[in-house]
């Protein structure tokens, strides 16, 4: 009986533990490659030692959680559900804001960064 709960429970964990691994592996690979050529005496550009970041990552990062800010927000709205003390589920709406603001920080932050690299 409770085997599918479970299920369905650990499924987004098992693949957010997945991905972490394969991230984690990729960094001390990397890690372990740029140590092996420190110590032949190669001289390392200041390029390989920072992380590689794409440059739209927080731009993308801001839209996926306005994005769901927002379907978070609409759902609770459209839901004519009610609890059994006759509130409507349409009062949790506000649950939709703290994703939706983080992604408008994001999104901020993307622009003024992107205004900071037009200067420089």
């Amino acid at each position: 009986m409770l085997f599918i709960p479970a299920v369905i429970m650990i499924t987004p964990i098992a693949i957010l533990v997945i991905f972490l691994r394969y991230r984690s592996e990729q960094s001390r690979q990397r890690y372990h490659t740029l140590l092996q050529l420190a110590e032949k005496g190669v001289e390392l550009p200041h390029d390989l030692l920072v992380e590689p970041r794409s440059a739209d990552t927080d731009r993308r990062r801001a839209l996926v959680l306005i994005g769901g800010g927002l379907g978070l927000t609409a759902m609770f709205l459209a839901l004519p559900f009610e609890f059994h003390s006759g509130q409507r589920i349409a009062g949790l709406w506000g649950l939709g804001l703290p994703p939706l603001m983080t992604g408008l920080g994001y999104l901020v932050n993307w622009r003024l960064n992107q205004r900071d690299d037009i200067r420089a």
